[in-house]
């Protein structure tokens, strides 16, 4: 059986999560991090030097990096197709949306975030969570120019991987305590996702 290593307030936790769930993979999952087993144990370290959750686990030893352990599980599962073409364009239209999510979106918002919700020490530069705010709602809006163009996901006209690690950012950006930028096609696209089995145990309002 998998082993995913990480608490469920994290939210490239719930990435590995949600990808389970959309593949109906039996997993055991551990707290570890903020509040919970520290990942600076020698242990931890073992696996992840990095000294961040999550941590999958199966019979070839640890892989951490969230979105690698998603397309890792995509590409090794049966119905992963569906989430991860192998083909190589449609892979790299799904792919070039995971790396966004995971560069130019979550630097947009990790000092509001740190700041407004986790209450996080030295983040608390006014001036820094506006800045953090706004360049946060101009992602958004070019998520919401290309979900207007597919008219349904990310990639096109499917669900896959990218709509994955997407919707758990713009889960985020529904829940957190900031103004946010009318998007029409950003709010119709979360309300696709949520309807998702797999979404439904990530997408409560009280974890952003």
């Amino acid at each position: 059986m998998l082993r995913i290593l990480g608490r469920t307030s994290s939210l490239n936790v719930r990435k590995v999560l949600w990808t389970c769930g959309e593949l109906d993979l039996a997993y055991e999952r551990e707290d570890w991090g903020t509040g919970y087993a520290s990942t600076s144990h020698p242990a931890f370290l073992a696996l992840n030097p990095n000294a961040l959750v999550p941590v999958l686990i199966d019979e070839h030893g640890p892989l951490w990096e969230s979105n690698t352990i998603c397309r890792y599980l995509a590409s090794r599962h049966v119905g992963g197709e569906s989430l991860l073409s192998t083909e190589p364009r449609g892979r790299a239209a799904v792919e070039q949306w995971m790396d966004w999510q995971a560069t130019e979106l979550n630097t947009a918002w990790r000092y509001a975030f740190a700041g407004l919700v986790r209450r996080m020490p030295g983040f608390d530069d006014p001036a820094q969570i506006a800045a953090s705010i706004h360049a946060w709602n101009g992602a958004m809006v070019l998520l919401d120019r290309q979900l207007d163009r597919t008219g349904a996901f990310a990639a096109g006209e499917t669900f896959t991987l990218a709509d994955v690690v997407l919707g758990v950012s713009v889960h985020r950006w529904a829940a957190s305590p900031i103004d946010r930028a009318a998007l029409p096609a950003v709010e119709a696209y979360y309300d696709r996702l949520k309807m998702r089995e797999a979404f439904q145990p990530w997408a409560l309002p009280e974890v952003p």
